[in-house]
């Protein structure tokens, strides 16, 4: 560290050879160097040492603007907008030539490619050599000339202590490229001829090379491009403004971005990153917005022209405002004549339709003149009801105060008339017949205390009820949160129907915190219902009541089993764990736990075949601790050696490594007869291993694929604690060895999993500890 505060970086030498200094690494450099930046104000440098994946982020600086910089600035923003849209003129003719090439088939594809890559490759490392050598700058503290892909001041083919500026473009990383052209306080790092040469190259490059076979883009090469054409207006705007020509590079690619892309918000952000500085923010921004301006004014953005030539009928948020004055009349009489079928048609016709046409759908017309063309009824879709319960509503008369339709036919909408008479409509029909949303609406909405009778709001309820029980869990993919939001309104109205005389609250506002209360007392979630309720509801001030609801129903609930996610998760036997552990089970500690569980199952660190198989055919344990020690053959070793997987014991009988003699063997050895892939397997089917009586007696050396550091805590460590380790680092086992370590005395005394961890697994081993608990889950 120099004592001007700025980072200096070692050389290297000319025959590619770096010095021993770590920091000549170029992955060690800071990504910007102290006179790479756009302000000579002393700053601190923060991090030197970067990852392999490099960002472009600006250090922070000071930028002053003055009056005089609006005039250059705007003329960036106007001339970024006419060449943006120049460049998405002439792209748009490209592309249509590609898609001509493309239809001729698979070959001209190729060729297509070949030959744009062929281009690339020559210019890129043919134009280099029309650049003139220009001499490094002694004063500056970076490597100058540089050699390889990374870096500034390439060396190309100039003598030593000169540089070529156009090869410092062209022969970088991507990353190095934006980094050099958006370089401050280098005014005559590039050449004005280079920087023709580097803009004019790149939109060649940038027109031919998107749309081909092989992957290309458009945000880099018109990044490079804007930040060329922004150097070389600085370059002339030089001496009549005090902007730098790095600035001016970020301005110059953030207008022709704009003027070609038409993003503004986005681009502002994306710029606010690349250069992390958010007092260029109000300079960006308005270039963008000149720009995107002065594009608009002459054809579309650079995505619309993609999405025209590629046929997607992509649809605007907003209307033209020219699309007032036209009708829907007048934009078919100017289309083809329209193609209708009859309800019962000819098949020659409906072949003629289909290989005459490419239209996705044809209108089918009955009637009187149907024969001629000239159907008078258009036919929807015919629907069956396949529900006998909405026959046992009575029918009610419409309420002729409603602004809505009653009665309504179809699947959509409310008042359903079933088998109604007109005027009439079947409360039990409008609840059934209709689509899921319409089906939540109805039983929500305000201000209908007679809608809906209470025999109806009864049969409702009783089958969600039993739909709900029936339908989830088979093979058909069926859900519970739909079926109790219903049951849950259905009840809420009911009660309001009982309550109506006593309260002043609306029955659809009873619905609502019926279902949130149903919700509650089943799922037991508090805070993410109450958002889901919010959405639905719209109404804030509905927050409040709605969330003292759910903590009653959860609380009430609570109090009788678990929810239904945690009976589902018991059923299928998954091992969940919860994040905090009960308060009881600091009073009890891994020894008691592992007492009343079996005797652990261990083995020998060279152990025979018969033993393992007994212990792989009578349990179903996923891991045995392996012993070693001077009484390891009588069953008590003295030293844990490790743990060892089922798997890997299954791997072992399978490959028949087995031992003639008791010993140890060499590392060769287990290497030669698995490799790494076959040990990641977790292949535990011990039922398809045949092995034969003479093998039994023989012996299999564990030491080599037993894991030698598994996790241990003392026997005298409570449940709780184990439970927070095991779930923190994300266990399968865990060993529990004893307090003390007596001669004769295993070094392990057990070996907890999930399942031993699990609440309602403890309790059924130790029901004293809280009885409230343990009837939970029957």
């Amino acid at each position: 560290m120099a004592e001007d505060g700025n980072l200096h970086i070692g050389n290297s030498n000319y025959n590619g050879e770096e010095e021993a200094d770590p920091e000549n690494n170029t992955m060690n450099q800071p990504l910007l160097k102290r006179h790479r930046t756009l302000s000579s104000t002393p700053l601190a440098l923060v991090g030197t040492k970067v990852s392999h994946i490099e960002s472009l982020d600006y250090d922070h600086v000071e930028v002053r603007y003055h009056a005089v910089d609006i005039i250059p600035v705007t003329l960036i923003g106007v001339f970024g907008g006419i060449l943006g849209s120049l460049y998405n003129h002439l792209l748009h003719k490209v592309l249509r030539l590609y898609n001509l090439i493309n239809q001729k088939g698979k070959i001209h594809k190729v060729l297509l490619s070949l030959s744009v890559s062929l281009f690339t490759s020559v210019c890129l490392y043919g134009l280099p050599f029309l650049a003139e050598c220009k001499p490094c700058n002694p004063s500056i503290d970076e490597a100058c000339p540089t050699n390889g892909r990374s870096g500034n001041f390439k060396q190309f083919n100039c003598p030593n202590g000169y540089y070529n500026d156009l090869a410092t473009l062209f022969l970088t990383t991507n990353d190095d490229a934006v980094r050099n052209v958006f370089s401050s306080n280098t005014p005559n790092e590039f050449g004005m001829v280079s920087l023709w040469i580097y803009f004019g190259l790149y939109c060649i490059l940038g027109l031919i090379t998107f749309g081909i076979a092989t992957p290309s883009g458009l945000f880099l090469p018109i990044i490079l491009m804007g930040s060329a054409y922004g150097r070389m207006l600085g370059t002339v705007m030089g001496s009549y403004t005090k902007i730098d020509q790095g600035l001016y590079a970020v301005l110059g690619a953030a207008s022709l971005m704009a003027g070609s892309m038409r993003m503004t918000v986005s681009l502002c952000v994306i710029f606010l990153e690349l250069t992390n500085n958010l007092l260029l923010l109000p300079i960006t921004m308005f270039v963008l917005l000149i720009a995107k301006t002065v594009g608009d004014s002459f054809n579309l953005s650079i995505y619309e022209i993609i999405l025209h030539l590629k046929g997607l009928p992509f649809l605007e948020a907003n209307p033209e405002p020219w699309m007032r004055n036209l009708t829907v009349g007048e934009l078919v009489d100017a289309k083809p004549p329209v193609i209708t079928l009859r309800g019962v048609e000819k098949v020659a016709n409906i072949v003629d339709a289909l290989r005459n046409t490419t239209h996705n759908a044809f209108p089918v017309l009955d009637g009187e003149d149907v024969d001629n063309g000239a159907g008078t009824e258009l036919h929807g879709e015919e629907r069956v009801c396949l529900y006998g319960l909405p026959f046992l509503a009575e029918c009610k008369p419409c309420n002729p105060s409603i602004d809505e339709a009653c009665p309504t036919n179809g699947r959509s909408g409310n008042f359903k008339q079933f088998n109604c008479p007109n005027g009439y409509y079947n409360d039990l029909a409008t609840l059934f017949l209709t689509t899921n949303d319409d089906a939540v609406r109805n039983v929500f909405s305000s201000n209908t205390p007679n809608e809906f009778g209470m025999v109806s709001l009864w049969i409702y309820f009783g089958l969600y009820c039993i739909l709900g029980l029936i339908t989830f869990g088979i093979a058909t993919p069926s859900g519970l949160f739909l079926p109790i939001i219903l049951m849950g309104s259905a009840y809420g109205r009911m009660l309001g129907t009982v309550m109506g005389s006593y309260t002043k609250i609306d029955q659809g506002l009873y619905a609502v915190l019926g279902a949130a209360s149903l919700m509650a007392g089943s799922m037991r979630m508090t805070v993410s219902l109450c958002v889901i309720f919010l959405e639905l509801t719209n109404n804030l001030l509905l927050l409040p009541i709605t969330m003292f609801v759910l903590l009653i129903a959860k609380t009430v609930g609570d109090s009788f089993n678990l929810s239904i996610y945690e009976i589902i998760l018991h059923l299928k036997g998954l091992p969940f764990l919860e994040a905090n552990p009960e308060p009881w089970m600091r009073n009890l500690t891994v020894g008691e736990l592992v007492d009343a569980k079996p005797p652990v199952i261990t083995l020998r660190g060279v152990e025979k075949v018969a033993n393992i198989v007994d212990a792989l055919r009578n349990t179903t344990h996923n891991a045995f601790p392996v012993l070693d020690g001077e009484d390891v053959d009588n069953g008590a070793g003295t030293e844990l050696h490790g743990l060892i997987l089922r798997a890997h014991l299954v791997k072992v009988l399978k490959k028949r490594w087995f031992l003639n003699e008791k010993r140890r063997t060499e590392e060769w050895e287990v290497r030669e007869k698995f490799t790494p892939v076959e040990l990641a397997e977790r292949e535990d089917n011990f039922d398809d291993v045949a092995i034969t009586s003479s093998e039994m007696q023989m012996y299999v050396d564990l030491h080599p694929l037993t894991n030698t550091t598994p996790y241990t805590v003392v026997q005298s460590m409570s449940v709780a604690k184990a439970l927070v380790l095991f779930r923190s680092v994300g266990l399968r086992h865990l060993l529990v060895v004893p307090k003390i370590q007596a001669s004769g005395m295993s070094p392990v005394i057990g070996i907890l999993t999930r399942q031993d961890l699990r609440a309602y697994n403890i309790l059924q081993a130790f029901p004293h500890l809280d009885k409230h608990k343990s009837g939970k889950l029957r």
